[in-house]
């Protein structure tokens, strides 16, 4: 005599679990609270420094008072905003802030994925750490120090370049003083910088390449080129759409030191962004509503630029953020 088996579930059929009450989530707590007790400075400190601080972006709608505080100032609404907008100066900010990051994006993004492709395919182990240091070394030195720099190697009279340059029969050029020259020193210069450090994260991502895929590309006769399209850039890409979102997310956003350090009144033109601006606006005119609408209108728009490409990495099938 056979006994009839249970019938199978199908797969649309729910599993219902009791739903844990408050009781039972603060037993689960307390018994892991080493982990929660980890967790509380980093906690404080996002509460801290990132959502505190957004009680005071109302004073981009305020005309704001020192002596009347965040809720007693005036409401203006967008009147900040829109002063900004008209202003004669929002074009050339707008076109600056713009320019930079988008040639830093252009030309700066590929340089690391290249040198990590170039550094992964030495032979000698030994060889290999020692080009990852020289290149990766440049991200320890401050800011100042490569301005510093940078002032030096190109001034007019006793920098290297100028030397060189009438050397060899040129008239010497001031650079730091020449509006058509700031973007290719700040490019060039960040990166020489940051170029190192970036290539370490894709390096990382290539030793999770496993090594048996290479393996058999050899064995079907494969070259280098030819593992390196179809192996390791496949490998990487979801590190590379990552990085390129976030870079993305912060097109509006410039290093800030080092573009002041950089600044001069000759090269004005094309050296004041929004960074600068609101600084210049804020904190030396005074200006406290009118530099934090602004700095709200920048974050705006970047977290505009996040979310659109973030949704169109998604809907093309590659890694996003969420």
């Amino acid at each position: 005599m056979t006994t009839a088996s249970p019938p199978h579930p199908s797969a649309k059929q729910r599993v219902i679990r009791p739903r844990r009450g408050p009781r039972e989530h603060v037993k689960r707590a307390l018994r892991s609270w080493q982990l929660y007790v980890l967790l509380l400075p980093a906690t404080v400190s996002v509460l801290l420094f990132k959502y505190w601080p957004m009680y005071g972006a109302q004073i981009a709608f305020r005309d704001y008072n020192p002596a009347d505080g965040f809720a007693g100032s005036r409401w203006v609404g967008l009147e900040h905003f829109t002063r900004f907008i008209e202003s004669f100066q929002f074009e050339r900010l707008l076109a600056n802030t713009l320019t930079i990051n988008g040639l830093g994006l252009l030309i700066a993004f590929p340089v690391p994925i290249i040198l990590a492709l170039i550094v992964n395919q030495l032979q000698s182990e030994r060889f290999k750490k020692f080009t990852q240091t020289v290149l990766y070394s440049p991200s320890f030195i401050s800011v100042v120090v490569v301005v510093g720099m940078i002032h030096l190697l190109f001034s007019p009279r006793a920098g290297i370049v100028n030397n060189a340059l009438v050397a060899f029969g040129g008239e010497p050029i001031f650079f730091m003083g020449s509006p058509d020259w700031f973007r290719p020193l700040y490019i060039g210069s960040d990166i020489w910088q940051n170029a190192g450090f970036s290539m370490i994260v894709y390096l990382a991502a290539l030793t999770a390449i496993d090594p048996a895929l290479h393996e058999a590309a050899r064995v079907d006769g494969a070259n280098k080129w030819q593992r390196i399209r179809h192996i390791d850039i496949p490998g990487i890409l979801p590190v590379i759409t990552i990085l390129f979102i976030l870079a993305i997310g912060n097109l509006f956003n410039l290093g800030f030191e080092k573009v002041l350090l950089m600044q001069t009144d000759l090269n004005l033109p094309t050296s004041e962004v929004i960074q600068t601006y609101v600084y210049k606006a804020g904190l030396q005119q005074a200006q406290f509503s009118y530099s934090a609408a602004i700095g709200l209108f920048n974050s705006l728009i970047n977290l505009v630029l996040l979310l659109t490409f973030n949704w169109i990495a998604r809907r093309a099938g590659q890694s996003s953020l969420w």
